[in-house]
């Protein structure tokens, strides 16, 4: 503390010293003119001098030890129990993945009618135990005020990451502060421009820039970003600055007030807090919290850049109203058109549905199912119908003007962009989502759906890709356990190894490269002897944010 204390003296000493400097510098006798350029110049090095000194006090701070981001963290179960009972949710999860896929092979190759129902029998029954233990599990995760906990401690974390996001993005003084230019128009669909938005966010909190959205000409509304949303700033929305440049590395960027960010596919040199990485101070309630941390870091990124403005309110109030949305429900992402055989392979609406009854049939050891609600979202007007023949046992919530408006020839209209926001709001709001993670809408959803619950990280089943975050940076598991080949399409694992993951196949199995294994080539090993590897980087703590009033 002594030494906090000397360093703070040190400090005020700089400041005033500075303050003297430009002082002596500005009291010049000279003309008007010259005394209004000297007058900016004299401006702009005392706010370069406040920057440093801000940089330099959280420099300070770091030399305390840190309190934790979360006191309500240390009112709960401990990081340990947690980790450990989300472990084994994930290993029943994955087991029964495994006894469910092998047993379907099994019945396949058979031409025995006895076999066949047999094996019939067996998954019905391994179901029913495996629901069984899953039901215990979700009890055992709010018994004894644990899921009150849960509650008060996500809140109190979400609370102080919007706080540092509403610092950060409304400066006192626009006209002086560093800023990060972010051009909306990337050549994609909305869920992609949406994680470009979010990229952008995260890097201006990485570097405490104030970012600027340039959203104006629009592809789906020329009136830019605020036709839908709130501004990402009260006080600051213009680019204005006396220097400009392009991104590089942080040296050069220095002396730079407004920097042009590219898009992630150009962004060189590419920064350690990238997804999918978290920030280092925020780590040890994250991963208390929460299943899949970067999920949740996302999440909190899309919950202030996607703040619905009054006209977006009022659109999401009365489809609630139209469509009387209750729950329980599952929304399921349904992705046909254009991204079927490019982008992803065709799924059968029986791939989905298969997982909605299967959630259903949990849910039901816990509380009345009075309804069997989905939430259907598709780009094919003519699933709804299809579906609905299908399973009449359920009831299909879906908007066929908002599956037309997101046909190819209508998708870059205002109309169509109001149908997705829709789209993904519902989704995210259900109880559980099944999809495809090759969608960047699902993952919007999915990422939206962590801020509206303590830990949603498990809520889903995706029918091909796990879950990433385009142009992040290597996904990474641990190996916990050994695993010596059976054939050649495996691959060695040891405790302790790193491997590049690749994807999860649903089916016990996942297949990735061992980093640490000599010419390593892509193989699969059992999904439960690996756990994530949880990236973190450091970033500004803006400890100057507590004390900010969030702007009404």
């Amino acid at each position: 503390m002594k030494t906090t204390s000397k360093f703070a003296i040190l400090l005020a000493i700089c400041w005033l010293g500075g303050l003297l400097y430009l002082g002596g510098s500005f009291y010049q006798p000279d003309n008007s003119a010259q005394t209004a350029k000297e007058l900016k110049r004299v401006l702009r090095e005392l706010h370069n001098l406040k920057q440093q000194n801000d940089r330099l006090q959280n420099g300070a701070m770091e030399l305390v030890p840190q309190e934790e981001t979360n006191d309500k963290c240390n009112s709960g179960p401990t990081i340990e129990h947690e980790k450990l009972r989300r472990k084994v949710d994930n290993g029943i999860t994955e087991f029964w993945f495994y006894v469910r896929s092998e047993l379907q092979k099994l019945k396949e190759k058979s031409s025995d009618k006895i076999v066949k129902d047999r094996i019939d029998v067996v998954l019905e029954d391994a179901g029913n135990q495996q629901r069984s233990i899953m039901t215990d599990l979700y009890n055992l995760s709010i018994v004894d005020d644990t899921g009150q906990w849960k509650i008060s401690a996500a809140k109190a974390l979400s609370d102080t990451v919007q706080q540092r996001f509403y610092y950060l993005q409304n400066p006192i003084d626009c006209g002086n502060a560093n800023k990060l230019v972010c051009n909306l128009n990337k050549g994609c669909g909305y869920g992609c421009q949406v994680h470009h938005v979010a990229y952008c966010l995260i890097l201006a909190y990485g570097t405490q820039r104030t970012l600027i959205l340039e959203s104006r000409g629009w592809r789906y509304s020329p009136e830019g970003w605020e036709r839908w949303f709130m501004p990402l700033s009260n006080t600051c929305r213009d680019r204005k600055g006396s220097t400009t440049g392009r991104w590089g590395r942080p040296e050069s960027m220095e002396n730079i007030q407004v920097v042009d960010l590219p898009i992630v596919d150009g962004l060189h040199p590419r920064p350690n807090f990238l997804p999918l990485a978290v920030p280092e101070d925020l780590a040890k309630d994250l991963i208390h919290l929460h299943g899949h941390p970067i999920v949740w870091w996302v999440g909190q990124v899309l919950k202030y850049i996607l703040r619905p403005n009054d006209l977006l309110q009022k659109q999401i109030n009365d489809m609630e109203i139209k469509h009387s949305f209750q729950h329980p429900i599952v929304g399921v992402h349904v992705r046909r058109t254009d991204k079927v055989g490019t982008e992803a392979a065709f799924h059968d609406i029986s791939e989905y549905m298969k997982h909605v009854e299967e959630y259903y049939e949990l849910i039901k050891r816990r509380q009345k199912v009075d309804k069997k609600n989905v939430y259907l979202a598709t780009d094919d007007p003519n699933l709804l119908e299809e579906t609905r023949k299908k399973y009449p046992d359920y009831h299909f919530i879906s908007d066929n003007d908002i599956s037309k408006s997101a046909s190819i020839n209508q998708r870059y209209t205002d109309n169509s962009l109001r149908g997705v926001i829709l789209d993904i709001h519902f989704l995210a709001n259900s109880d559980f989502l099944v999809c495809t993670f090759s969608s960047q809408v699902c993952r919007v959803a999915y990422e939206i759906m962590q801020t509206l619950h303590p830990d949603a990280s498990s809520y889903f089943r995706s029918l091909d890709d796990i879950y990433y975050f385009g142009g992040q940076n290597e996904h990474r598991q641990r190996a916990i356990y050994p695993h010596d080949p059976r054939n050649s399409a495996e691959t060695h694992l040891k405790p302790g190894d790193l491997i590049a993951v690749a994807g999860n196949h649903w089916d016990g199995y996942s297949k990735g490269t061992n980093r640490d294994l000599a010419g390593s080539k892509p193989g699969l090993y059992p999904s439960y002897k690996v756990e994530d590897k949880i990236d973190t980087a450091v970033f500004p703590t803006y400890k100057q944010a507590k004390h900010f009033k969030i702007p009404s």
